[in-house]
């Protein structure tokens, strides 16, 4: 079958036609295990299943994203920006605005430039949701926002913050990455009993009052060079704590996204978007078989 892909500041992706994926060849969880497997696979972070929604009034597209791990995701901020970038790069949507259906909501598009090779989009990403049990989170801090809320686990307790882009988010503050405990603590936090559908995790470290660093532990992934939702949910974070004001620039380690925010509003996320590449995956196995 085709696949394209793109990333994100290095969050990367495989664009699949959900006309080529033939039914009953693989169920898609199957699918996105083998192909992101970076030695037998291609590699990626996730699969973005996408078609046309000719006839449906809100939206052009409709997208299904899953995991590494086969695990569904409800969206995914640099996902969709990378499936704007390929509809545009391949031709298959020329226009500079585009709305895509996604499991959390339709979410907005606007071309803004080209960067380079990359194509920058400003994308709505919805109002964020601070109500512990649309989060989902199981715990008992009143109806939200959770902010600091010291979670216990096995070896001691961490502060969190607390929110929903769509998809859970955990966030924790740390004063220099560079010693946080970010490989043990995330897959910690991503399975944390009291998130019944797993999360996300962002280590935050402030930088002034407009920046912040974050490194990231995404569910059904581990560790990501950098998430949409991930930059959206630090921001939020930052700033219901108040140790940001918007618009908050979100440095990761290829490069930063741009979060605007006020609260009871709609989000917006301003990245880039880059093609990699394009070619043919074998569900089956290899093409030629030895003599």
């Amino acid at each position: 079958m085709y696949f394209a892909k793109l990333h994100g500041l290095g969050n990367d992706f495989l664009v699949l036609r959900a006309g080529e994926v033939r039914a009953g060849t693989l169920p898609l969880p199957e699918l996105a295990r083998r192909i992101c497997e970076r030695h037998g696979g291609v590699g990626a972070d996730g699969i973005l299943v996408y078609r046309n929604t000719e006839g449906d009034p809100e939206a052009e597209f409709s997208v299904e994203i899953f995991n590494a791990d086969g695990s569904m995701a409800e969206i995914s901020g640099n996902g969709v920006r990378c499936l704007t970038a390929f509809l545009n790069h391949s031709g298959e949507h020329l226009t500079g605005e585009m709305r895509i259906r996604t499991v959390a909501g339709i979410k907005r598009l606007k071309f803004l430039q080209k960067q380079g090779s990359a194509l920058v989009y400003r994308s709505s990403m919805g109002r964020p949701i601070t109500e512990p049990a649309r989060i989902p989170a199981r715990i008992d801090a009143g109806p939200g926002p959770v902010l600091q809320y010291p979670l216990l686990f096995d070896d001691g307790v961490v502060n969190v913050t607390l929110c929903s882009m769509g998809n859970p988010h955990c966030s924790t503050f740390w004063p220099d990455l560079g010693h946080a405990p970010f490989e043990r603590l995330g897959p910690v936090l991503e399975h944390h009993p009291c998130f019944p559908n797993r999360t996300n995790v962002e280590f935050v470290q402030v930088l002034d009052r407009h920046h912040v660093r974050v490194a990231f532990w995404e569910r059904g992934v581990g560790p990501t060079k950098a998430s949409g939702t991930g930059s959206s949910a630090a921001a939020v974070a930052s700033i219901l704590n108040g140790f940001v004001e918007t618009p908050v620039t979100v440095h990761t380690d290829l490069g930063s996204l741009l979060v605007e925010w006020v609260p009871g509003r709609e989000l917006f996320l301003t990245g880039p978007a880059e093609f990699i590449c394009s070619g043919e995956y074998s569900v089956a196995g290899p093409l030629l078989e030895p003599a």
